[in-house]
């Protein structure tokens, strides 16, 4: 019988070059039913990128046709890069004028067109990520436009007159894209919303969830399915749990947190130290291709804001059944792990287990028990305060020893949006990041690393958090930017072993939360895969997610497959073939959808900051120069975690040109120089509120 791997055999050894059809038939000798198949298998592994349909109609392997799938991230002026689907390829710029119209996220073939610049052209559209958008209707001379508030978007709409419904000229309107652009045609949409003006920060987020086309419900067959598990109970699964209801167990979360994933217990043994990692048994509840499970796959993860989230899974199930609420019992997986005095690893064991956490604590609980030293806190909770102090003390030890092997410390500053009882927008401050959170990430990432590493080693298919090495001329791009700082002694090229101690030399210098974020966008995204090829940011050889299937896809699918390892000992090949099937769609899917979720985060920040300052225009405030274009300067205000831009047109005490080999803008006549890292004073210029943009005036 004809298969995709007997395909991509033929197409390997025996296609040397381009062929049609009736070669292929001829070739492999096929029957009338297989070339039906034929027919369908041809079509999937296009639509896969794994083989390439010419305009002739032959077919041919997309590799040695120099071509590459991948994911098109745009840019506001038309260009972008493909971020390849193929481990270890670098990324491919694509000028504007050989994007063809991709947008943002869209899932495309590239040719590479100069292999030593890495530039390419878009030849193919796969999939589109995009089959609506949100934007400002406008009424021209030449007919009627939505103008998009996402700005990677790279055209404008057109919308005929019969498909405009009543929209008005100024209106801010759903559209739905009809045609795509091409060489052919411009791209054109229909109207299907007209949405009201946000009055407030409140409805900017309702807003945003339309824009992205978020669900705002579960499906009702869902619920129900979800509504239905609570007669599952506990009890008929205790004889195939461990009881470790009296081991004293704590959850560690944000004071706002209802999904509780995860949970910690800890003592200390002769050899060093004995961790407990419990994490809801969420694959308990919710098996493979249940109602719920579809769902949770198609959400992919839990989008957060500063007033809700929008859970991968229903309430019932995330903030109740599978939460690991305190003093109730709940059904766990549990990851056992001893490690000696110097952090190593000594030994592993997995098992479902059933828990009753003794204490919700939180972030600022714990800190001010461990770091404050907070007596009242300590009295509070003095059963605890001996575990926590272990804790503490496991926790550097694993830090120091992952910074060692070259892991990537980045104390970055998140922004963090206050909002009052009412809902209204309070303010934007830095967020905390203490010793409390370090404990939970190091317990983590520990978790994680011994469920990936288990996994790998029985050579059992699953799903990997791989984080590739950085693209080398995004390292040059790094380089420049240390040099034009002159704060480093050192200013060689940049390699992706230096960034490490780089990140600890600039420690505690005014510079360290702009170089840092600099950094971090120089490494490519970390994302799901199939196939293991370590994790560079955590200096890890495998890494997995495991430790969050309340709100993250890929975790429940890591879960399932190590509790059907531990279960059934072997896999079956044809559960093998099974899994090694489904797992490249699952982690794609995932990657996707953590992607757009992050996207929506950003979206929300934006329009959260100019509601913020929106009543704060004339006012000055002192800023420092957090990036440097051609077009101005990126800033961040002191006062208020806020980024605004100054544009060199309102620059106006010289003529300003860009030195791109020191990243500044220095004045022709005055000689002042603007470089990353200038503190000036900057005056609120202008609040856009539907470009959701900031414009700084000096």
């Amino acid at each position: 019988m004809i298969t995709k791997d007997l395909l991509i055999t033929f197409f390997k050894e025996r296609a040397t070059q381009p062929v049609s059809f009736r070669e292929i038939v001829f070739k492999l000798n096929l029957t009338p039913p297989e070339r039906r198949r034929l027919k369908r298998l041809l079509r999937e592994m296009v639509n896969d990128g794994d083989i390439v349909r010419t305009r002739k109609g032959l077919y041919g392997p997309a590799e040695e046709m120099n071509l590459v799938t991948g994911y098109f991230e745009a840019h506001r002026d038309g260009y972008g890069f493909v971020i390849p689907e193929k481990v270890g390829e670098r990324d491919i710029f694509i000028p504007a004028r050989a994007a063809i119209g991709a947008m943002d996220n869209d899932r495309v073939i590239a040719r590479i067109e100069n292999r030593r610049r890495r530039e390419g052209a878009i030849i193919r559209i796969l999939q589109r990520a995009h089959t609506r958008l949100v934007g400002t209707f406008e009424v021209v001379r030449t007919g009627f436009y939505v103008r998009p508030k996402n700005k990677s978007v790279p055209f404008d709409l057109y919308i005929a007159p019969n498909e405009k419904g009543k929209a008005k000229d100024g209106d801010i309107v759903i559209a739905e894209i009809v045609t795509y652009p091409s060489d052919k045609r411009p791209p054109s949409g229909k109207i299907i919303k007209i949405l009201e003006k946000p009055q407030s920060p409140v409805d900017e987020v309702e807003g945003i969830i339309d824009e992205f086309n978020l669900p705002r419900r579960f499906p009702h067959n869902v619920i129900e399915e979800a509504k239905s598990l609570y007669v599952k109970g506990l009890k008929n699964s205790e004889h195939k749990r461990k009881d470790i209801r009296n081991l004293l167990t704590i959850t560690i979360d944000g004071e706002r947190a209802k999904d509780f994933d995860d949970a910690i217990s800890i003592k200390k043994i002769d050899s060093g130290y004995r961790l407990w990692v419990h994490i809801a048994d969420v694959g308990f509840f919710v098996g493979w291709d249940s109602l719920i499970d579809r769902e949770a796959r198609k959400r992919g993860t839990s989008v957060y804001f500063p007033d809700r989230v929008i859970p991968m899974l229903p309430k019932e199930l995330s903030e109740d059944l599978c939460s690991l609420k305190p003093e109730v019992d709940r059904l766990a997986f549990t990851v056992e792990m001893d490690f000696d005095m110097h952090g190593e690893r000594t030994d592993v064991r997995f098992y479902p287990s059933i828990i009753n956490s003794n204490e919700r604590m939180t972030y600022t609980s714990v800190k001010k028990i461990l770091v404050d030293e907070d007596m009242q806190e300590r009295q509070r909770y003095d059963y605890l305060l001996q575990a926590l102090e272990i804790m503490g003390d496991l926790c550097n030890i694993l830090k120091s020893r992952r910074l060692k092997r070259g892991s990537l410390d980045f104390d970055l500053p998140e922004p963090e949006v206050l909002l009052d009882v009412q809902g209204n927008l309070e303010d934007i401050v830095k967020a905390e990041r203490n010793f409390a959170h370090m404990i939970i990430e190091e317990f983590m990432i520990a978790a994680n690393e011994a469920v990936a590493s288990y996994l790998e080693a029985l050579n059992v298919p699953s799903i990997y958090r791989i984080h590739e090495e950085p693209d080398p001329m995004k390292l040059e791009d790094i380089t420049k930017i240390i040099s034009s700082l002159k704060i480093l002694k050192k200013t060689k090229a940049v390699v992706p072993k230096d960034f490490s101690s780089l990140i600890k030399q600039i420690h505690g210098t005014p510079e360290e939360d702009i170089i840092n974020h600099m950094i971090l966008r120089s490494l490519k995204q970390a994302k799901y895969s199939p196939v293991n090829v370590g994790h560079f940011g955590l200096a890890s050889e495998s890494y997995t997610h495991f430790t969050s299937p309340i709100r993250r896809y890929p975790d429940l699918v890591v879960h399932r497959i190590l509790r059907e390892v531990l279960t059934k000992k072997h896999l079956s090949d044809k559960r093998i073939k099974e899994l090694e099937s489904i797992l490249p769609d699952i982690a794609f899917h995932s990657s996707r959808m953590e992607r757009q979720a992050d996207e929506v985060e950003r979206a929300v920040l934006s329009a959260m900051r100019v509601w913020f300052m929106k009543d704060k225009v004339g006012e000055e405030f002192d800023g420092r120069v957090i990036s440097v274009t051609p077009y101005g300067l990126k800033i961040r205000l002191k006062d208020y975690y806020v980024e605004g831009f100054l544009h060199v047109s309102y620059m106006t005490d010289d003529f300003y040109q860009y030195d791109e080999k020191s990243l500044s803008l220095y004045g022709i006549h005055k000689k002042k120089r603007f470089t990353i890292g200038k503190e000036l004073k900057v005056r609120i210029d202008r609040v856009d509120m539907e470009e959701r943009e900031i414009v700084l005036g000096i």
